[in-house]
Parts: structure tokens; C-alpha cells; sequence
């Protein structure tokens, strides 16, 4: 795992001064590579390519960076992994018929070789793993950019004045002579609804995250930088497309083939220089990665889970018991509101942009305490966007079918009575329902039924922290609200699932797990995407997936070989924190003093009224509001420490 950055810049008339400039640009993410650094200048041309390494694969100087491919046409700088590469040299030495001298054993080399033999989209779409690269062609003077399928691996690019500028952090833009690019308003309406930036926008105007499973080419020959337009060299929607129209009809043979596909994934990922782990939350996804993963080793892996003395939030012990059962080697680390306050303060610099996914917190925490022991940790993020794992999956489409024939004025009185019930009247009633904290689950259902017209709408209601902007950002940047765009899919949870893939996916939970991982050095992967298991998957039809009220049906039925049935068969909890008692509690005075600063109201982005209002109710615990003021507060902390 590593970090890229460079530019273009014709106006540098000297080399050591682009040197100099591209180098501060990389020393500001070295916690991403702190093993090595390096830079490749052409003056000529004003292109400069930094790199920092963090050595997974071949640990020797043969893996340093920036590399140029062997017959020196191409240099690539290069951040992620390449689980299939062995597979691409044997290619290369079949068709070169062993006519080539391999420097060393790094996928880098491999990538390099690759790219020169295959040309640049061909390659990509060899390419198994999760990567973010920058290629320089000497001969045509082009830059390319490019992004894993699924955005494990940040790449933002743009312009600072009349240079175009790329890294994998934002921060390391902001030490580039003359920035000075302004917020994004439009970024900031998303972001409250959202409680993230979607892809392409940043914060900054004139910055943009390049988009999974895409590439851009720069002509540095034409300066042509305002005709960037991104190329997608693999398309979510056409295997899709495709998959659904050849099914599986026979579950024993469904079975077998995503076994085998996760298998092989898993495989492939435990290829490491360097000590490994997982991360074990003792649901089905991680519990699964981690089964197949002790398949393979012949001894017992590292496994790491995070503990909460709140009982509704803990999921230690399920996590424990799948651990024995499995015989790995159990790492638990508890989580107390003193590690919270001890990191918030960190968090604006970690995600250079208002990111305010609270699960943010105990993700750092897990990571660092697997640091101590391992560089590399899988994990099973994907599984819940893939195999229809969410809660929204199950509900959605049942209150749709049970409130859409109430005329539109009639549902949204419903929602609005129901937003009226405070939470200490819900307690009573709903204790006896059997899904982890209903009283939180049923305000935001209420939150979400207003003003919907379809399922579509009920969806990403579920799926905002805000339904509007308006809600909270004064003078918003006029975005406009519940007009995405919704994949065309024969039925509406397969729908759901597509757009948290394209969307949720990348922009929160993969974004959450780079940062939090790579701000300590450590590299996680994620055999979920594996870009041959979304294949296999989309294969399944609906219901070996989602059965009656069991989401991930054919993961359960899997991970039913490895572990016995009261280890899998129990509700979904999710990775959260208990974040509405501890904004009461031990976080209350750091919340306080940033939501009634006066630079809050001096900033004026954010209805103070409106603050004011929602931090009340939530202290008497009349409504449970602190997904909302998380945003806001990262929102305010971040503007602080940027100002």
C-alpha cells in the first residue's frame, strides 16, 4: 500500500524545484508509504511523479517507485496490489516465451511489464486487486490516472491554477504553491445529506475523486486539461445486465461456485512479504472471510474485533466465541469514550474532507490495535452490498407495499405523527420486537416516509442523514434533492443493492477503511471485491439471497460448513457506536463547544436555530438525533481546522 501524487506544470524552469515541490506533496501522506519515497522528473515536459511505499511484496529496492516499464516507454507510480499478477507474468513469459529478466518479485514490476505489452485499458482489465495509478507515456506525452473497480484506492486530480495536480490525499494538494481553491457549496449540500462527498465532487472546487473502475488521460502536448473526460474500462452495469440474464437455477450449483470464487479470492489475498490478519466482528461476512482464511493457513491467523461496554452496541462476544471456534489467535480491544475524545480531534486531517460516518471512530481503533501485530488485515466489506445484507434490503420494500395506497397527504401525516412520538414513549412499545434498537430503527423510518412518492424516494430517504440541505445549510448550492438517477432492475431490493455498490460503497465505507487504515500504515483488503465474486453473485437470483426475514441466505448457508448454527442465525447489529449516549455523556462539552461557538454562526454556512433546536431535543432525549449533529460537528471540526 502506498501513496501517489504529481503534477503538470510547463511554468517550473527548474528540475529541483519541481523535485522539491512534488516531494513536500508526498512527505505530506508518508504515513501512507513510510518505507520508502520517490520522485521522477521531466523538466521538458513539467511533469513530476512522486511515490511512498509501504513494502508488502518484495521488500527489496527492486520494488521502488516511481518505476519505468523494461523498455523504458512508460513510468507508473503505483498504490495497492495486484492479487493475480503471478497469472500476468506467466502471460507475459508465454508470449515472450521466456524472453524476459525479471528485476524482482513486486507487482509493480508485473503492472509495469503489463502495461507495455498490453497497452493501458487492456491492462486494467487484466488487473485483479485494488489500485490507483499514474502512468506517464514518454512517447505521447500523456498522463493516465486510474482507479480500482470497486474505489478501494482514493485518486483525486483537478486543477490549482493553471497546474493539473493528482495524489491519493487531499492533503497533499494543499502544500502545492498557490492553493488556494474555494469550498464547494454544491459539496456541502451533499455532504449534510449524505454525511460524505459523493464521487467526483471534493470540498474543492476544481478537485474531483476519479470514479471507480474508470481512467482519465491528460495531453500534456495540447494542455488540452479542461477536455478531461473519464473512460470506464469495466462496466458495473453491463455484468449486471449480463448476470441476470443467466441465473443459477440450481442452489447446490449456486453454492459451490460462490464458495469457490470467495475461496480463491481469499487465496489470492493472503499473498504477503509481510505479517496478516482479519477483522472479526463475529457476523457473517468477517466470520466467513476469516473461516475461509484459516482453511488456507496452517497455523492459526490474527484476528482483531472492538468491544463497547454498552450492550446493545457489543458484538465482542459473538466475535470471541466464532474466534474459538475457528481456533485463530483473538485479539479484543474495548472501546471507552476517553479513546473517543483522545482521536476526534485527529479526525479532519485523517479525511481531509468532512466525512462523518461515526463508524469512523472504532474502525481507527481496530486498525491500530491490528497494526501492533500485523500490516496487512482483510476484512468483509462488500458482503452486505453484495449478497443484500442491510436491514433496508428486508424493510423497504414491505412498508412501500404497505403504505403506498394511503394517498400522498395521508403518509406523510402518518410520518409526521410519528416523528411527534418522543423515545422515551417508543420504549414500551417496542420491546418486544426483536431487532437490535428499534427505538432508533423506527424514528429514522418515520424521518424517512416523509414526502416520498415511490420506492425510490423511501430508499434514499434510508439512505440520508439529512433528507435536504435545506434542512440545516443556509444559502445551499442549489443541488437538487431526490433526483438521482436509480439503475433500472426488475425489482426494487436488487436496485437498492446496485446503487449502494456505485455509491455507499466506495464514497463511505471504502473510504472510511483507507483512511483509518493507512493514517497508521496498515493495508486492508476486502475478497469481497473480487471483481469475479460480484460477477458470480449477481448470478443468484433474489431469493438465495434474501430468504423470508434471513438477509445473505447463500453466505449463511456457506459459512454453515465452518461454524455451527447459533454462531450465524441472530440479527444483524452493524458496526456503530453508541454515539447518542456518549453526546450526552462524555463528548457533550467537546459537541457544545463547536456547536455553540460563535465562528459557527460567523462561517455562516449552518442554521444555528436549527442546532439549537435538535442539540435540545436530543439532551432531554425526546428524539435521538446524533446521527445529525455527528454531521455537523465533523462538519464544524473540520472547518476549524482548515480555516
Amino acid at each position: 500500500m502506498c501513496g501517489v501524487t504529481g503534477f503538470i506544470n510547463p511554468k517550473f524552469n527548474e528540475a529541483t524545484e519541481m523535485q522539491s515541490v512534488v516531494r513536500a506533496m508526498s512527505s505530506a501522506i508518508k504515513h501512507r508509504g513510510p518505507d520508502d519515497n520517490g520522485e521522477w522528473i521531466d523538466i521538458d515536459e513539467g511533469i513530476a511523479l512522486g511515490h511512498r511505499r509501504l513494502s508488502i511484496l518484495d521488500l527489496s529496492q527492486a520494488g521502488h517507485q516511481p518505476m519505468s516499464s523494461p523498455n523504458g516507454r512508460y513510468v507508473v507510480a503505483f498504490n495497492g496490489e495486484l492479487y493475480n499478477h503471478l497469472n500476468i507474468r506467466s502471460e507475459i513469459e508465454h508470449q515472450l516465451k521466456n524472453k524476459i529478466s525479471w528485476r524482482g518479485h513486486s507487482d509493480t514490476e508485473t503492472l509495469a511489464f503489463a502495461i507495455e505489452q498490453f497497452g493501458i485499458k487492456k491492462a486494467l482489465q487484466k488487473f485483479t486487486g485494488m489500485f490507483a495509478i499514474a502512468i506517464w507515456d514518454k512517447v505521447e506525452k500523456k498522463l493516465t490516472l486510474a482507479r480500482d473497480r470497486f474505489g478501494e484506492k482514493p485518486m483525486y486530480y483537478g486543477w490549482i491554477g493553471d497546474a493539473f495536480v493528482f495524489c491519493s490525499e487531499l492533503k497533499a494538494l494543499k502544500v502545492y504553491p498557490q492553493f488556494k481553491n474555494l469550498l464547494d457549496r454544491e459539496s456541502i449540500d451533499s455532504f449534510f445529506q449524505y454525511s460524505y462527498i459523493p464521487s467526483p465532487r471534493t470540498i474543492y472546487k476544481n478537485i474531483y475523486k476519479l470514479c471507480p473502475a474508470s481512467f482519465i488521460q491528460v495531453d500534456a502536448k495540447t494542455k488540452a486539461f479542461e477536455d478531461i473526460r473519464p473512460e470506464i474500462y469495466w462496466s458495473k452495469e453491463s455484468i449486471v445486465r449480463k448476470s441476470v440474464n443467466n441465473l443459477f437455477n440450481n442452489e447446490h450449483e449456486a453454492i459451490i461456485s460462490i464458495e469457490n470464487s470467495l475461496s480463491n479470492a481469499v487465496r489470492r489475498q493472503m499473498i504477503s512479504d509481510v505479517p496478516f490478519g482479519a477483522f472479526l466482528s463475529g457476523g457473517i461476512d468477517s466470520s466467513l472471510i476469516v473461516a475461509l482464511m484459516q482453511s488456507h493457513s496452517s497455523i492459526p491467523i490474527n484476528t482483531f474485533t472492538v468491544g463497547f461496554d454498552q450492550e446493545n452496541f457489543d458484538e465482542s462476544e459473538f466475535a470471541r466465541d466464532v474466534a474459538k471456534s475457528l481456533g485463530t489467535h483473538h485479539n479484543e480491544l474495548r472501546m471507552q469514550s476517553s479513546n473517543m475524545r483522545d482521536l476526534i480531534p485527529s479526525l479532519p486531517d485523517m479525511y481531509d474532507e468532512p466525512f462523518a460516518d461515526s463508524s469512523q471512530l472504532p474502525t481507527h481503533l481496530i486498525c491500530k490495535a491490528a497494526k501492533t501485530n500485523v500490516t496487512v488485515a482483510v476484512s468483509g466489506d462488500g458482503g452486505d452490498e453484495i449478497f443484500g445484507g442491510y436491514n433496508r434490503y428486508l424493510w423497504a420494500p414491505r412498508i412501500w407495499n404497505k403504505i403506498k395506497y394511503l394517498p400522498y397527504p395521508i403518509r406523510n401525516s402518518l410520518s409526521d405523527f410519528l416523528q411527534l412520538i418522543s423515545s422515551q414513549n417508543l420504549d414500551p412499545l417496542l420491546k418486544f420486537i426483536s431487532v437490535s434498537r428499534p427505538n432508533e430503527k423506527l424514528q429514522k423510518l418515520a424521518y424517512a416516509t416523509n414526502k416520498i412518492k415511490s420506492i425510490d424516494d423511501l430508499y434514499l430517504n434510508l439512505v440520508r442523514t439529512w433528507n435536504s440541505s435545506h434542512q440545516i445549510v443556509l444559502k445551499p448550492g442549489g443541488l437538487k434533492t431526490g433526483k438521482e438517477k436509480i439503475f433500472s432492475l426488475n425489482d426494487p431490493i436488487s436496485k437498492m443493492m446496485f446503487h449502494d455498490t456505485i455509491t455507499y460503497l466506495p464514497d463511505d465505507i471504502l473510504c472510511k477503511v483507507d483512511r483509518a487504515a493507512m493514517a497508521i500504515s496498515l493495508e486492508t483488503r476486502a475478497p469481497f471485491l473480487d471483481h469475479n465474486v460480484f460477477e458470480q453473485a449477481w448470478r443468484l437470483p433474489l431469493n438465495m439471497k434474501i430468504r423470508g426475514n434471513e438477509t445473505k441466505w447463500i453466505l449463511r448457508k456457506i459459512l454453515s460448513k465452518y461454524l455451527p448454527t447459533s454462531l450465524i442465525d441472530r440479527p444483524k447489529v452493524g458496526f456503530s457506536i453508541p454515539l447518542g449516549f456518549w453526546l450526552r455523556g462524555p463528548l457533550k462539552n467537546w459537541a457544545e463547544d463547536l456547536l455553540f461557538s460563535s465562528k459557527i454562526k460567523d462561517d455562516g454556512y449552518l442554521d444555528t436555530t436549527v442546532i439549537f433546536s435538535i442539540w435540545n431535543e436530543h439532551l432531554s432525549e425526546k428524539k435521538d438525533w446524533s446521527h445529525q449533529l455527528w454531521s455537523i460537528l465533523m462538519f464544524q471540526s473540520w472547518l476549524e481546522s482548515n480555516s
